[in-house]
């Protein structure tokens, strides 16, 4: 453990441990995505789609992540061949979970103050969740896995790969009526710090 990843005793070899901390980073990942979205202040893109797609068809915005995530991966295993691990399946399913279980416990702020300020704690928390995920090292999520399988194939570089998925992603949703506010814009500036900061805690990708 380093002053500059304090959290990274927890990456221990044991499996276990391992697929502890693996849950952890979904539920974690589950909450945050849940106050964004009912902060009402606009959310990330795939959750721009996933509510888009609630408008249309009788289905939970878990549900639909768990369909999004499932054709992502199906294509990726299939069609881009690549590797799925436990922690991929994991993340299909249990964040669309999580998603909806926590719908009726979370508050829906009315005080615009109150309602940034649970967007801004709900992206924090996003990028500490992903820390805990990735440093399980159980395998990638959907999302990140077809960045990486377009990146192999095509050369481009991954930020280039992944800022167009999700502006296709966000456009698709938009039109589909999907919460598309100032908070997306926000998500997009901040989220890459809170990201790195995340992994950062865990010492994924410092070299020690």
């Amino acid at each position: 453990m380093t002053a500059s990843a304090p959290l990274a005793r927890l990456v221990r070899p044991s499996r276990l441990a391992r697929f502890v901390l693996l849950l952890t980073g979904l539920f974690l990942y589950g909450l945050s995505l849940r106050m964004m979205l009912d902060a009402n202040v606009g959310t990330a893109p795939w959750e721009v789609l996933h509510v888009g797609v609630t408008r249309h068809l009788p289905l939970t915005v878990g549900v639909v992540s768990i369909l999004t995530g499932a054709v992502i991966v199906t294509f990726t295993a299939l069609r881009l061949k690549e590797r799925i691990g436990l922690g991929t399946v994991l993340n299909v399913v249990l964040i669309g979970v999580f998603l909806d279980l926590l719908a009726p416990l979370i508050p829906n702020p009315v005080a615009l103050g109150w309602r940034w300020a649970q967007f801004l704690l709900g992206v924090g928390l996003l990028g500490f969740a992903t820390g805990a995920y990735v440093a399980a090292g159980l395998g990638a999520g959907p999302r990140d896995g077809l960045t990486l399988a377009l990146n192999r194939l095509s050369g481009w570089p991954v930020p280039r790969i992944r800022s167009a998925v999700e502006v296709a992603v966000l456009l698709v949703g938009w039109a589909l009526g999907g919460p598309l506010g100032w908070g997306t814009l926000v998500f997009a500036l901040t989220v890459g710090p809170a990201m790195g900061w995340g992994l950062g805690l865990f010492g994924v990708g410092k070299k020690a």
